[in-house]
């Protein structure tokens, strides 16, 4: 039987741009039989064009997650790691967003993904070898206003992540998980607009959502092109893995934050983190970062 730093047929999810785009482009130019999974039929000419003026060979297939028949056709391709990439972020305060939104938000990021994978795990688990890994977030470890719907999206990431590995441990099917922090790929920006598209009554919005904008300033993304290429090449063995590591310290506490909190804390005083929102400009890099080339 093949070690599992030797699995080379390759699933990256949400291929379309950003992470994924990146480390499907990346595995293929070392030579992993890589499939970038895109979500709709018009990226799949657009990636196919960008592995050509990389010099890769890159399978590119259409797979929605949330589609029955997508999944089903992955079951196919003999894949031995997946990297469930595939996700969207809706923004808002969580006393504001439509259910339908609520509701889109899990089935790309929870359900579509675990269902998709709930396939090809058992395909490994009958060849006694795989790779999973699961592209979460910081947030799904800590929490911030107008993302706790995406937040609450990673959390059931981490708990499903962290449940499969357990699970999955005898049938020599490794689990991992990758935290990106806030990174500049446009992904942040576009979770403060979806407010735009939502159906619902803009009088009754506590919040005025063209006023607000992502709330931190952003950092470069090639650590997590690099680490999250390193997890799905079996380079890696850590199981959580927050990119960029020099915010790790501030996420543990955080995580033990809410044990001395308060109900009463700040009652009748907007919370400095809802403020940073109003304060900040839109895809906005960190001053000690290198320009980002566009994703």
């Amino acid at each position: 039987m093949a070690t599992p730093a030797a699995l080379r047929k390759v699933l990256i999810t949400g291929a379309g741009t950003g992470f994924g785009r990146e480390v499907a482009l990346r595995l293929a130019a070392r030579g992993f039989d890589a499939v970038a999974a895109v979500e709709i039929y018009g990226q799949v000419q657009t990636l196919k064009r960008q592995a050509e003026a990389r010099g890769v060979d890159l399978q590119v297939e259409k797979l929605d997650v949330t589609d029955a028949g997508d999944r089903r056709k992955a079951l196919d391709w003999g894949i031995e790691v997946v990297v469930n990439n595939a996700g969207i972020g809706e923004g808002g305060s969580t006393v504001d967003i439509p259910a339908a939104n609520i509701r889109r938000q899990f089935e790309v990021n929870v359900t579509g993904p675990l269902l998709l994978t709930q396939g090809i795990a058992k395909q490994m688990a009958r060849r006694g070898q795989g790779r999973i890994v699961w592209v979460s977030s910081r947030e799904g470890l800590n929490v911030n206003p107008f993302t706790g719907l995406y937040s609450a999206s990673k959390h059931a990431v981490e708990a499903i992540a962290e449940s499969m590995k357990d699970e999955l441990q005898e049938f020599g099917v490794e689990v991992a998980t990758m935290n990106p922090g806030p990174f500049l790929t446009g992904f942040n920006d576009r979770i403060f607009q979806t407010w735009q598209s939502w159906e619902d009554d803009p009088s009754d919005r506590l919040y005025d959502y063209s006023q607000l904008a992502f709330p931190r300033a952003q950092f470069n993304p090639e650590p997590v092109y690099a680490t999250l290429t390193a997890l799905a090449a079996g380079d890696l063995d850590t199981y959580r893995n927050l990119e960029p590591t020099s915010m790790i310290e501030e996420t543990r506490q955080l995580i033990d934050a809410p044990w001395s909190k308060k109900t009463t804390d700040g009652l009748g005083t907007r919370n400095d983190n809802v403020q940073q929102a109003y304060d900040m400009t839109p895809e906005q890099l960190r001053d000690d970062q290198d320009p980002v080339a566009a994703v």
